[in-house]
């Protein structure tokens, strides 16, 4: 049974209707319990009442990060304090947390959301799932946790800290489906092999996120794990994983958009884009009330469909991401993402998935060397074997981005492995 089919296969006509009943709601909640908000409407003379469907929500502001760092911690709550269950919140690295509260009622949505995501890639009541997100502040942990637990599903709260361990018991206990970050999964399948375990799994899904990743990165953890592999999408600003999921066609990630209101904006212009045009992801959450958003600017960049899916699912999709505003680097006046980067190595047998970039300023040039762990069975001493390698994957790299690279072949298991996200780019130019 697909979970909450209704919710999935609704006609558009009905979606568009619950859209508009609960935008409403949403716009009114925030302009009567959020002053930022109520303010920012005000200075552009836009009253609740004036939002009457979906096609006025280019009338809205948008929200972005900042203004969640600005009021930091509980300036964007929507509820009383004491009616806050949950805070969850982001690292902070790059400037102050952001902090989101969470309504029991929120919870109860988020993890049902989660739960028909889990439903999509195939995992039921039967199965028993290894969580090997990081648990705490982060939302990936407790998200996929609790949507695992709505379907009645075995959960193993792994989290992160111990490969061996981790091994150890999806042996043991025959898990059956794990969620956890892309390339951590690589990792475990590294793990696996070394040990000659792989044959010894029952694993048959793997529902990834945290993190971008190419369809070759999916077809290769396929490959030597045996099992179908899903990308699961959410941000900790508006719920955590859970937001949109792909299903067995990998033709887009359906978006639980009776929750979440997705609309693709040119990121210069700031105007809606129409279906199948690339732009930026904003999401106007319908049914929050601990933290509701508003036209929230992901900076994930993507593009959407309204089209029914081959797997019957209405729900709209939104493209596999091919990139972020804020992720993209500007290398000589070239914009590269490290996306691009994985899409060209995950074609190539000789290097594993596994890459770094590091990027320097020499004499008021910008360089870019991409390091590249070397494939254990492609391991050679030889210098030609090493220098034909070298070459394809420069060749390879330089149609991908444009522009010309440093390619330097590591040993295999030489490059730093995460079991969070995975660091892929060192940019010393940043450095004083």
């Amino acid at each position: 049974m697909i979970w909450n089919e209704k919710a999935e296969c609704m006609s558009r006509d009905e979606m568009i209707s619950l859209q508009n009943k609960r935008l409403k709601e949403t716009v009114k909640h925030v302009y009567d319990n959020v002053p930022f908000y109520r303010k920012k409407m005000q200075a552009k003379g836009i009253e609740p009442e004036d939002i009457k469907s979906i096609e006025d929500l280019p009338l809205l502001p948008f929200t972005t990060k900042d203004d969640l760092r600005d009021n930091y911690p509980f300036g964007l709550f929507a509820v009383p304090k004491k009616d806050i269950v949950r805070i969850h919140a982001s690292s902070g690295t790059t400037g102050k947390a952001t902090v989101v509260g969470y309504t029991r009622e929120d919870l109860e949505i988020w993890n049902e959301c989660t739960a028909r995501c889990l439903t999509m890639a195939g995992v039921g009541a039967e199965d028993i799932i290894q969580v090997a997100y990081g648990y705490g502040l982060f939302t990936g942990g407790l998200g996929a946790h609790g949507g695992a637990e709505k379907i009645g599903a075995m959960v193993v709260p792994m989290s992160t800290g111990n490969t061996k361990k981790l091994t150890t018991m999806m042996v043991d206990f025959g898990v059956t489906a794990i969620a956890c970050t892309p390339s951590y999964l690589l990792h475990i399948a590294e793990t696996l092999e070394s040990e000659g375990e792989i044959d010894k799994i029952k694993l048959k899904y793997a529902i990834c996120g945290a993190e971008p990743w190419t369809v070759n990165m999916r077809k290769q953890i396929e490959s030597r794990l045996h099992i179908n592999a899903f990308d699961i999408y959410g941000l900790s600003e508006i719920s955590g994983p859970g937001v949109a999921c792909d299903c067995i066609e990998h033709n887009g990630l359906h978006v639980c958009e009776d929750h979440f209101l997705p609309e693709i904006i040119d990121k210069d212009t700031l105007l809606p884009l129409p279906d199948g045009k690339t732009g930026e992801l904003v999401f106007t959450t319908i049914t929050k009330k601990g933290l509701p958003l508003i036209r929230y600017r992901t900076k994930d960049l993507t593009d959407i469909t309204h089209e029914k899916c081959n797997c019957n699912r209405t729900s709209a999709r939104i493209s596999k991401f091919c990139g972020r505003t804020d992720d993209m680097l500007i290398i000589r006046g070239v914009n590269v993402f490290p996306s691009q980067i994985e899409a060209a190595i995950t074609e190539l047998k000789e290097v594993t998935p596994h890459y770094l970039m590091i990027i320097d300023r020499v004499n008021n040039l910008d360089t870019l060397e991409v390091q590249l762990e070397l494939n254990k069975a492609f391991n050679s001493d030889e210098i030609k074997a090493i220098e034909n390698i070298n070459k394809k994957a420069t060749v390879a790299i330089q149609q991908a981005i444009g522009l010309a690279v440093k390619v330097k072949l590591v040993e295999p298991n030489s490059l730093q492995r995460s079991m969070g996200k995975a660091v892929h780019v060192i940019d010393n130019r940043k450095i004083d």
